[in-house]
């Protein structure tokens, strides 16, 4: 199952595999729904120091945060990141990491949005997530371009 896009709208069917273009292929992302982005740690995504990079949790987070605000966008415009601030709160190095994000604000030219990482291993053991991040982010809402034939 692949990503569908079209026409500026991201539609995240439950449990979406392959990634919506490279970056998000190369992280192995996989939508849950808009708001809930999955990422598999795997060798290549641990540091020097043997844990979890920082630059994929940032990607995660980004690219779960760009989704749901996708999702409340129309198809006349676009959004781009403007700043993302990370609190590294502790790591991981196996299991699959979650991004949770919660738009808190949007007017018609700035969104605000703040997301949580967890480690998946404390779901399946019945108790709360270990938190790994948090996150806000600020994005910008301009009109789409139109790309002539």
């Amino acid at each position: 199952m692949s990503l569908t896009v079209g026409l500026g709208r991201l539609l995240s069917p439950p449990v979406t595999r392959g990634g919506i273009d490279g970056v998000s292929k190369f992280f192995d992302l996989r939508w849950e729904s808009s708001e809930v982005v999955r990422m598999a740690i795997r060798p290549d995504l641990i540091n020097a120091a043997g844990l979890l990079s920082g630059v994929a949790t940032y990607a995660l987070v980004d690219y779960c945060m760009g989704s749901t605000l996708w999702r409340e966008t129309t198809d006349e415009e676009a959004i781009a990141t403007i700043s993302i601030a990370i609190n590294y709160v502790a790591t991981a190095t196996e299991g699959d990491v979650i991004c949770r994000t919660t738009l808190d604000r949007r007017n018609r030219r700035l969104a605000v949005l703040r997301s949580e990482v967890t480690a998946e291993e404390g779901e399946h053991l019945g108790g709360n997530a270990r938190l790994l991040a948090t996150a806000i982010g600020s994005y910008t809402i301009f009109p789409r371009r139109k790309i002539e034939p």
